[in-house]
C-alpha cells in the first residue's frame, strides 16, 4: 500500500487540476489543458484504486475477525469465502497500483517520426522498406493515426532507399517506439532468378516528434545549404534550388529534404527531423545509462540490435527480444501487429517493476 502522506499529495495534485481544469484561461492554452487532463485521468485511476483498496482492507479485518469469533460452523465457511475473493481482489488492485506507480515517459504522449532505411541487401532490402513503410501505414490508419511523409529516396522498382513520415496522434511514440531497430527480411527476392533465399536488413528508427521547447538550437550551429532536387520528382522539384540540406556542427547529424516544391517547407521539414533527433539522441544516452545499471532488453531502443526477423518461406515472425514467434506474417504485413506490440509493452512494463 502507498504510505499515506503520498496518497495526500495525489489528493491534493488531483483537487488542484480539477479546480485548473475548469478555469477559461487554462482551456485558452490546449497543450497545457491536454497535458493536466492526461494526468488529472492518471491520478483519477490510482485514486479510485486506492479507495478501493481501503474498502476491501476494512473487509479482509472483518472477516479475520468473524471468523476468530464465530461459532457457527456454516458462517465461518461463508466468511472464509469472502475473505479469498477479498484477498484475490486484493492482490489484483496491488498489482495493478504497482504498474501505475511506474513513472511514464513524457516521450509517450508525442507524435512520432519513423525512418525506416535499406542495410544489407541491395534492391531487395529497399522493397522491404516499401513493405514495412506499407506495414506501418495500414497499423497507423487502424489506430486512427494521421500519417505524412516528410522525406522519400525511392528506387526503380518500387523501393525506398529511405523513407521518413510522420504519424501523428494518440500515444503514438509510446506505441510504435518498440519498433527501433534492425529488421531481417529472409525471403526469394524478385531480382533473383535461381530462386535462392535471401537475407537482407533495413534499419527502423522512431524518434518522439520534438517541440521548439524541447530542444533549443541555436542557429550559428547550424549549415544551409540548398541545391538542386533530384531523383524522382515533377518537374518544377528537379529544375528548382529548393531542395534542403542543414548540418547540425556540434552532433554531426545531416538532414535533408527535396520533396517540396518550396524551399521554405523544406527547410521546415527538415527542421522537423534535426529536432527530433537530436532528442532522441538525449534519449538514447539516457537509455544506455539505464541498461548499463540494469539488465534490459525491450525499453532500451539499441538502433543496432536486430529486433525482428520476417521469414516469407515459413510465413514466420519472430521478435528476438521476447522470444515470440508468429505464424501471420501476411496478416503482420497488412497492420496487424498488436500480437507484437502488446507483448512488448507488457515485457517493457515488468521490466520497469522488476528493476
Amino acid at each position: 500500500m502507498i504510505p499515506e502522506d503520498k496518497i495526500s499529495l495525489f489528493r491534493r495534485e488531483y483537487s488542484k487540476i480539477q479546480k485548473e481544469l475548469s478555469d477559461p484561461a487554462i482551456l485558452a492554452d490546449q497543450r497545457y489543458y491536454a497535458g493536466i487532463s492526461r494526468r488529472f485521468k492518471e491520478l483519477e485511476e490510482i485514486i479510485n484504486i486506492v479507495d478501493n483498496l481501503q474498502e476491501i482492507e476494512h473487509k479482509i479485518k472483518d472477516s479475520l475477525h468473524f471468523i476468530q469469533t464465530e461459532n457457527d460452523a456454516e458462517l465461518v465457511t461463508l466468511a472464509r469465502e469472502e475473505l479469498e475473493d477479498s484477498q484475490a481482489k486484493q492482490e489484483e488492485l496491488q498489482e495493478k497500483l504497482k504498474e501505475l506507480l511506474i513513472p511514464r515517459d513524457p516521450n509517450d504522449n508525442k507524435n512520432a517520426i519513423v525512418e525506416i532505411r535499406a542495410g544489407t541487401g541491395g534492391e531487395e532490402a529497399a522493397l522491404f522498406v516499401a513493405d514495412l513503410y506499407r506495414m506501418y501505414s495500414y497499423y497507423a490508419e487502424k489506430m486512427k493515426w494521421k500519417k505524412n511523409v516528410i522525406s522519400t529516396n525511392p528506387t526503380g522498382i518500387g523501393g525506398f532507399k529511405e523513407i521518413i513520415f510522420l504519424l501523428e496522434g494518440n500515444n503514438v511514440y509510446g506505441t510504435m517506439r518498440y519498433e527501433s531497430g534492425v529488421h531481417r527480411v529472409q525471403r526469394v527476392p524478385e531480382t533473383e532468378s535461381s530462386g535462392r533465399i535471401h537475407t537482407s536488413a533495413i534499419s527502423v528508427a522512431v524518434l518522439p516528434e520534438a517541440d521548439e521547447v524541447d530542444i533549443d538550437i541555436n542557429e550559428k550551429d547550424l549549415r544551409i545549404d540548398v541545391y538542386r532536387s533530384t531523383g524522382h520528382g515533377g518537374q518544377s522539384v528537379n529544375t528548382t534550388d529548393s531542395a534542403v540540406r542543414i548540418t547540425h556542427l556540434p552532433s554531426g547529424l545531416v538532414v535533408t529534404c527535396q520533396d517540396e516544391k518550396s524551399q521554405i517547407k523544406n527547410k521546415n521539414k527538415a527542421m522537423k527531423v534535426l529536432r527530433s533527433r537530436l532528442l532522441d539522441l538525449e534519449i538514447a544516452r539516457q537509455e544506455t545509462d539505464i541498461a548499463k545499471s540494469r539488465k534490459v532488453q525491450v525499453g532500451t531502443g539499441d538502433r543496432s540490435a536486430k529486433i525482428r526477423t520476417y521469414n516469407f518461406p515459413q510465413s514466420r515472425v519472430t521478435d528476438h527480444r521476447i522470444n515470440l514467434t508468429s505464424y501471420r506474417l501476411n496478416s503482420i504485413l497488412v497492420g496487424e501487429l498488436e500480437e507484437f506490440i502488446d507483448a512488448l509493452k507488457l515485457a517493457h512494463k515488468q521490466e520497469q517493476m522488476n528493476n
